[in-house]
């Protein structure tokens, strides 16, 4: 496999999908589309297994499984998208999908206002790739899932300082073949999303909780046995930390220095800085979930985003990744751009309409759909912000401050629909007094926007700092869809940002 991830040589694609000719069904819908005169058309099928776990204090409360399967074909009539798919993966339905998606092409190009023409992509051939993964999380029981997770969810229980627990598993394994004129891509990509919550309650009735930081990962089972991840650990000091979030005071508002944690800096780069460089919503292509941006096209190479050390690439190629794949649903090979360089706006995500649109040369490899229904549409990479080669521990970040607050984990967010005024909450939050942690704190948010916040930013931890994070559940478009995005990034410290009191907030 001559794009396959190094860690997964071992590994093959589900037999169950590659049992089908799916070679000869894209041959069959391709030419089907060709003597019908499309000017453009590529293949698609795809299998996708969900399995979703979960315990409410240890007991199984939830177990769902699915799968979903079809194929799907597009193509470019009179300058103009058709689409079609179908749930059997049989000649006679590939060749029926390209008849479709010509005909709906066709009786929509009088109302098509803008030619849809796609930026060039070299053909690669027949290539595969895979995750890099050790154990498919597929081929171990639901039984042994659920007995680790009733076993982590026992030993919280066990402490006196915790009252319940919710423990879930969700994991995905997405198998994906493509083809066009050029290129024939054969995929499979293995993730999942482990996740603890605890609950402390006062006898007046007032309640905490706190989650594990451990974030979604495109790792096999093996994430959740040891590699990747500590989760005894974790899981040993979470008591006491809730029992002192607990009882931890709450925070007064006004201006504090922050060092973030990226367990929590990986959402504000999500709302604030992802979302915002998709090229679709710059231009006003599209709205739906996230809105449009600020960061209109206009202002490429001439924002300042952010401090001069904000370094931010989108990326398809990062190890475990969660929006990390070899080719996207166009066919173009997976790669890696900066969208900020020294603070200041230099790229966009952007899919071959987009490229073209906009006269770039080729797209960096946006397009996704999020099962065989749906048509491809721009999606986010794993958008990282960049460590500084040599920067400061965690530790020498804190040992800056005077008085600030050191937040980890996320919990929730608000922005406004041009990703550009926020508040953002987290799992944990620490007084930091002369350089030291000085216990925790409760009702914490932040607020700013976009370019303030970052243009705050006084340093950037080195790459003992980076982690990558992300989330399974970003939606887009109509119909919607959903996409896993992955966001790595360093701890960070900013100056002089607004924090409110978000229980004084509430009650007003």
């Amino acid at each position: 496999m001559d794009d396959s991830a190094a860690s997964a040589q071992t590994q093959r694609i589900d037999p169950e999908f590659t049992a089908y000719p799916l070679r000869e069904l894209a041959a069959a819908a391709l030419q089907r589309a060709a003597d019908l005169g499309a000017e453009h058309a590529d293949f698609r099928a795809e299998l996708i297994r969900h399995q979703r776990i979960g315990l409410s204090d240890a007991a199984l409360e939830t177990l769902a499984e699915s799968a979903d399967i079809g194929l799907a074909v597009r193509v470019v009539v009179n300058g103009t998208w058709g689409f079609a798919s179908a749930v059997d993966l049989s000649t006679e339905a590939a060749v029926r999908a390209a008849a479709e998606a010509v005909e709906l092409a066709r009786v929509a190009a009088p109302v098509n206002t803008e030619p849809i023409e796609l930026a060039d992509e070299p053909g690669y051939g027949d290539v595969s790739w895979i995750s890099g993964y050790e154990v498919d999380p597929f081929s171990v029981s639901a039984a042994e899932k659920i007995a680790l997770l009733a076993d982590w969810s026992s030993g919280l229980l066990s402490s006196s300082r915790t009252d319940h627990v919710d423990a879930s598993l969700l994991t995905v394994k997405e198998c994906k073949f493509y083809r066009d004129g050029d290129t024939t891509a054969t995929q499979q990509r293995v993730r999942l999303h482990p996740a603890l919550t605890a609950v402390a309650v006062e006898a007046g009735g007032r309640f905490e909780t706190m989650r594990t930081l451990a974030p979604p990962a495109g790792r096999g089972y093996e994430y959740l046995t040891g590699t990747g991840w500590d989760f005894p650990a974790e899981l040993a000091e979470m008591p006491e930390l809730l029992a002192a979030k607990l009882a931890a005071p709450s925070v007064g508002s006004g201006r504090y220095d922050l060092v973030i944690d990226p367990s929590n800096l990986f959402l504000t780069i999500h709302e604030s800085i992802g979302h915002a460089t998709e090229l679709d919503r710059a231009l006003g292509y599209e709205a739906a979930y996230a809105g449009t941006s600020f960061a209109t096209l206009d202002k490429l190479g001439s924002l300042q985003y952010g401090s001069p050390l904000m370094h931010v690439t989108g990326d398809r190629t990062a190890e475990h990744g969660l929006a990390s794949i070899g080719y996207d649903d166009e066919g173009v090979r997976s790669q890696s751009w900066d969208l900020i360089s020294g603070g200041i706006l230099t790229g966009y995500q952007l899919d071959r309409r987009m490229a073209r649109r906009c006269g770039l040369p080729r797209s960096n490899g946006c397009a996704f759909a999020d099962s065989p229904g749906h048509m491809p549409i721009q999606r986010m990479a794993n958008v990282s912000l960049r460590p500084a080669d040599g920067g400061p521990s965690t530790a020498d970040l804190i040992a800056g401050v005077e008085h600030g607050i050191y937040v980890v984990g996320d919990k929730s967010w608000s922005i406004d629909m041009q990703r550009y005024n926020f508040q953002f909450t987290g799992q944990r939050f620490f007084r930091i007094e002369h350089g030291r942690l000085a216990g925790q704190l409760r009702d914490v948010a932040y607020q700013a926007t976009t370019t303030d916040f970052w243009n705050s930013m006084e340093a950037v931890g080195g790459p003992q700092t980076y982690a990558l994070f992300g989330a399974f559940n970003c939606g887009k478009g109509q119909p919607g869809q959903v996409a896993p995005v992955g966001h790595g990034c360093p701890a960070v410290l900013m100056r002089g940002v607004r924090i409110l009191n978000t229980a004084e907030e509430g009650s007003s």
